[in-house]
């Protein structure tokens, strides 16, 4: 009479093992970026918002370098048991992939796309006395004579897509790569440069100054901050209409219910009033995606990247 029983409970072991484990065991969510940025507060204000849901503590592990390979390779060769996530971008998990045909994972295969986190739009500036007060007149301007332009990073969208732009209008304009948008922005001011493609939130408050002037931005309608900013279509150039996006990955293999449960958590703590208020400030813009539709969505942007990297020839050796 007792065997039954037994039985059951013998079965029922292995799942509350799993659980207590699951409760017990931090969620490590690797940052391809140093404290302190954009992408490590989004990973920080999400993962305390969705500790209560999950059931367990969230972690963040910066690691910087190597335009985010170091800490998405990391990701990639974890353990797919439903306890370490990397916040990836458009970098690491779409045009990294066409820029370096030696990169140590590949960026559809080597994960599990979780939740589409968020989006930030990209704009063009120019110094705030730059004769160019126009976007038509800057490609005018660099059709008559050779300009410099500014990025963030050598591979960085803020490259591609200003090389975008020279490319498709027969432009000429010479790259001068930047360690991080903060300098780059400042020479920008400055006029050692002629133009920058910047996310928005990292010029933002130097436009509200008066010190850069933006010509365009690639929202899909104007801001109500800033109504006299053109977006890409309006400045005749829809194709810079390229957003940088942030999502949460797992590492390939990683359990269905595992990424389930995760993205069900973030994407309600995204929706959180407070939640969205601390990130709109930091500049970002609520995209969710559940599992299905973001995998979806990488894949198209995969091929969108691919095709920008073509144009360009934008290449990061190593």
């Amino acid at each position: 009479m007792l065997r039954r029983p037994l039985l059951a409970a013998a079965l029922a072991l292995p799942w509350v093992a799993r659980t207590a484990r699951a409760q017990s065991t931090p969620l490590r969510i690797i940052v391809p970026a140093p404290p302190g940025g954009p992408t490590d507060i989004l990973a920080r204000v999400l993962g305390e918002k969705a500790q209560p849901a999950l059931g367990r503590p969230v972690v963040v592990d910066n690691r910087a370098g190597g335009a985010g390979i170091i800490g998405t390779e990391a990701a990639a060769q974890a353990a797919p048991d439903g306890d370490t996530l990397v916040l990836g971008h458009n970098q690491t998990h779409a045009s990294n992939q066409a820029m370096m045909p030696k990169l140590p994972y590949d960026v559809v295969k080597s994960f599990t796309p979780v939740a589409k986190l968020a989006t930030v739009h990209h704009a063009l500036v120019v110094p705030a006395n730059s004769p160019s007060t126009t976007l038509r007149e800057l490609i005018e301007r660099g059709r008559r004579e050779r300009l410099n332009y500014a990025s963030s990073q050598a591979g960085s969208a803020s490259h591609v897509i200003a090389e975008t732009l020279v490319r498709r209008e027969k432009m000429e304009a010479t790259h001068i790569p930047y360690r991080g948008a903060a300098p780059a922005a400042t020479d920008t001011v400055a006029g050692v440069v002629d133009f920058y493609v910047a996310t928005f939130p990292s010029v933002a408050p130097l436009i509200r100054e008066g010190r850069l002037r933006a010509l365009e931005i690639g929202a899909p309608a104007r801001l109500a901050d800033f109504p006299q900013l053109p977006t890409a279509a309006e400045a005749g150039a829809p194709y810079l209409a390229v957003d940088a996006w942030f999502g949460l990955f797992a590492p390939a293999g990683t359990p269905s219910e595992a990424v389930e449960r995760i993205a069900k958590a973030m994407l309600t703590a995204l929706n959180d009033p407070a939640v969205e208020e601390r990130l709109t400030a930091a500049g970002f813009t609520a995209d969710p995606l559940p599992p299905g539709p973001f995998a979806a969505f990488q894949h198209d942007e995969v091929a969108r990247w691919a095709e920008m990297v073509r144009l360009t020839g934008v290449k990061i050796e190593g």
